[in-house]
Parts: structure tokens; sequence; C-alpha cells
């Protein structure tokens, strides 16, 4: 019986897709791990982010200059301009793993959610956009490419470590198992996996979020790319003007196949016609259509308007929501005790840092001690999530400045190695309560040796104490050389002090910028 070349034709295009989506994400993950490979060129990892026009737009706003690179997003503009939003349905790594980890039966076809929905996601593109204007990027953090990001680099990769580790403690009381487990460890840990267990705050937060993002699947298909997402709604805008676009002819039998595997449900009515601006070109419609009665083809005439799509309201609404978001935020006061961590990635400085920050996660990913963690309250409402240096989890490698290096809007400064060391993140202080030769307990000298600055930015004077019983002995207390002192935070790290470090980096302000250039 011959093949219906119909059928091969649609049978080609989709393994085509699956090649693309699949080679689309391997990319990704693979830039993604390279991140924390130090002495690679940095330029290649941020590529994804620079791609990504909302991502280029929002951050060139509020931080008032264009994004090194940004002019890269003209290429998904110009796919989207012809294609319309093929991104959503071949490129983007949301997208991808929705589909691969969907929980909707595949047998009950895409739920039918209502179209009134759909407006959400315009309403959260205009908040996000006035709010950048403002100077601040908060709603970024729900860019697809951020939140995939930051979510690999809090959540999933810490405990991919984690769960690496246990089952290889398991396996390794199989005899058979060792050597074969020891050279995986070499091969992962090496180039994929971290060396140690990073631990990082609002892991949960962040991993509980990209979990409900996938249970909305149970909800309906692509339940975030179709009513939430702000990259999303920014390539559906463009969308209404794409060459191509889907259409049915007059060989159509309504038989209603399309409609039943569109992910986006945008297959409806009588005709079986669909909005361009939510068509994701699947091509799944084409795929199983019986009569050969679905086309993409040119088409000049623009997309009209429909029930759901942006309108006076929601640009108010929006306008509204995005400045009064800004405005509570700017009324919100840092967290009082807390204020004093805050420790900024080398060259970074506050007010201005902000403006940059996409609370992306990259130089997170890329602190090879996992000392930058997302930030609590420390920073205000505006600074949730950004990066900050928390000394007791890890320090501020001295032989490192991969953070400047991969950050794809330059928020953190691209140090060089030899300026980064002067830089000042802040000032180490001795609690005298606490630490041990200065309450008589024992002798210890684990800061001084720590510290990294070839001219020892802790010192130790050696004193005679008196013990309890009346002898004496001698100690060797340190003290900080706070003029050399540029507050990495290895010191805090390695105290030997259970709970509150004995040796505190503290934020010391504009001491920071004054001092940064300390021979």
């Amino acid at each position: 019986m011959p093949v219906n070349p119909r059928a091969r034709r649609w049978s080609a295009w989709r393994w085509a897709r699956l090649g693309v989506r699949g080679l689309a994400l391997a990319v990704y993950l693979v830039l993604f791990v390279l991140v924390a490979r130090r002495g690679l060129a940095a330029a290649p990892l941020r590529l994804p982010f620079l791609v990504d026009p909302l991502f280029v737009v929002a951050a060139s706003l509020s931080a008032r200059r264009l994004v090194a690179g940004g002019l890269l997003a003209l290429i998904v503009i110009a796919l989207t301009l012809v294609f319309g939003r093929a991104w959503c349905g071949w490129l983007c790594p949301v997208g991808i793993t929705l589909d691969l980890l969907s929980i909707r039966p595949k047998r009950t076809g895409p739920r039918t959610l209502p179209d009134r929905l759909r407006w959400l996601k315009h309403f959260v593109l205009i908040s996000l956009l006035t709010m950048a204007v403002l100077g601040s990027t908060l709603l970024l953090i729900l860019d697809p490419l951020v939140l995939a990001t930051r979510t690999l680099a809090v959540a999933v990769w810490p405990a991919l470590s984690a769960a690496f580790t246990a089952s290889e403690s398991f396996l390794y009381r199989v005899p058979f198992l060792q050597g074969p487990l020891v050279q995986l460890e070499t091969t992962l840990r090496s180039g994929v996996l971290p060396d140690f267990q990073p631990f990082y705050r609002l892991n949960l937060v962040v991993g509980l979020f990209a979990i409900g993002i996938v249970a909305l699947e149970g909800i309906g298909s692509r339940f975030w790319c179709r009513s939430l997402c702000p990259l999303g709604a920014l390539l559906a805008l463009e969308s209404k003007l794409a060459l191509f676009k889907r259409r049915t002819n007059s060989h159509c039998t309504q038989c209603g196949r399309c409609e039943r595997v569109c992910p986006t449900g945008t297959i409806a009515g009588k005709s079986f016609a669909s909005d361009p601006s939510e068509c994701i070109m699947c091509l799944e419609c084409a795929r199983v259509c019986p009569v050969d009665a679905i086309e993409f083809a040119p088409s000049l005439q623009p997309a009209g308007r429909r029930t759901y799509d942006a309108g006076r309201r929601e640009l108010i609404g929006g306008l509204l929501g995005g400045a009064a978001l800004v405005s509570l935020m700017g009324a919100s006061e840092k967290s009082g005790d807390q204020a004093n961590f805050l420790l900024r990635p080398p060259g970074a400085l506050d007010p201005g840092f902000l403006e940059a920050c996409t609370h992306c996660g990259e130089c997170m990913r890329a602190c090879p001690t996992s000392g930058l963690q997302p930030a609590l309250w420390e920073a205000g409402l505006n600074g949730l999530f950004s990066p900050v240096l928390v000394p007791r989890l890890g320090y501020c490698d001295y032989s490192c400045n991969r953070c400047g290096q991969v950050c794809p809007t330059g928020a953190i400064p691209r140090l060089a190695l030899a300026e980064k060391r002067r830089w000042v993140i802040g000032k180490a202080f001795i609690d005298m309560q606490r630490c041990l030769p200065w309450t008589g307990d024992s002798p210890c000298s684990v800061c001084e040796e720590m510290c990294p600055r070839p001219e020892k930015a802790i010192y130790l004077e050696e004193v005679t104490v008196q013990r309890p019983d009346g002898s004496s002995m001698q100690l060797r207390r340190p003290h900080v050389r706070r003029e050399l002192c540029i507050g990495c935070g290895i010191c805090e790290a390695k105290c030997p002090v259970k709970g509150a470090a004995a040796i505190r980096v503290y934020n010391v302000g504009d001491e920071r910028a004054m001092e940064r250039v300390l021979s």
C-alpha cells in the first residue's frame, strides 16, 4: 500500500521538531553546566539570555543602557515575525520541559481552559515593563530563561548532587560496584556536579514554584505558556504580524482532531481556525489531519484582535500594578540587623546594582563555594533573590572572578582577577565574646591561617592570660588589619566556633568603594 505523501511530509517535520527541541535543551543544559567551569570563555555562556527579547528589553530599560550583546535578541524577534511563536514551540527550555513532564494523560487530549485567562500574561508583561522603566527588574524572575536558570542553580543541581551522593553511598556497599562508582564519581564531580554539596537558601521555595508550574499542566496543557508567561505575551503581540500563519482550506471535514491535539487550545470554532498569537507552530494539528486541510502559508494580513488580547483595561491595570509594586518596594525597609550583612559580589554596589540585576542565579551557579546566595530580606523586597555573599555558607574565593564574567547584564562588573582581589566587599570584625583565644578557652589561629591576602589582613598577638586555677598560659589572639581586609569571608567560613562565627564580615557601606584600589 503506498504511503500517503502528506503523512510522510508531516512525519518528517515532526521528527525535525523533536530533533531541534532536543538539541536546544541539550545546548541550554551544557551551557548551564559550563558556567561553573573556570578558564572557559564566558561570552557564549551568556547566549541564552542575550537572545531573550524580554530579558534584554527589561534589563536595558531598568539599567538605562543596552545590555552588552543584547542586539542578538533581534534574532528571536525576526524569527517571530516570520514564523510566529516558534520560539515557544521549538526552542524554549521551559516549554520543552513542560511537554516532557506534563502530568496530563495523553489519551484525553488537552483540557479546555477559558480563553479569558490568556489576558493574565499580558497583564504580567505590562506590569513587568512598567517596573523596568521605574528601575526594578523584580518581575523578571518570571521570564522563562531566568526562571529555568534560577531553578536549576538553586534547587535542581544541589538536589541532584545530594541524590547522587546518597545513591553512591548505598551502592558502594556492593563490592563489584566500587570501582565503577569511583570512576563515575570522578567523572561527574570534575565536570557536571559540584565537587562538594552546595546549600542554598530559598531552595525549597524555588523548587516548589517550579513544581507548581508543572502541576498546572493538570488543569490544561501549556497553562504557563498560554496564561502566565510574560515572554509568551511579548511574542504573542509580534506574532499578530507573522508572515507564516496556520489556516484551514476547503478540504476540512470538521472532524475536530486538530482541536483535540492543540497544546495551547487555540483551535476552535466551526472553521477550526486558530489565533496566530497563540499558535506555537508545533505542527501537531497538521500531523493528525486526515484530509490535508491544514496549511502554514505566508500571509501579509495581520491577525485580528481577540477578546483576551491586551486592551485599555489590561494596559491601565498593568501600569498601575507595576507602579504600585515599585512604590511598595521603595517603602519597604531593609531588614534591620540583616542589612548589616548585606554583602554583594565583588564589583557590585548599591544603589544601581538592583537596577541591572535580573535575579537569574547565573552568578550563584558560577560561585565555586556556593557563597553567593539568593537574598532574603537583607535588601528589601526589591532585592529578593538577588545575589548576596553569605560567608558562613561559602566564602569569596580569592582566585576566582567567575561571577562577573558570567553575569549577563554586567550588574556584577567583569573585573580582572587582580582588580577583583582588591575590591572590598566588607570588613571582618572579631567578636571577643566568642573567639576562643580571646575568651581564654583554647588556642586557635584558623582565621589568620586562612586569610588569602599576601600581607595577611589578620595577625596574631601573643599574650599571657591567667587561668581560673591561677596558672598562666600563652595565647595568640587574632586582630584584623581593616585597611587590608577585603571581606572575602573565608575567615568566617572556616571559624571553628559552632553557630555564629567568632569573626564576621559586615557591610561597611561606601567604604567598599573608597578602598577598592588597595594594593
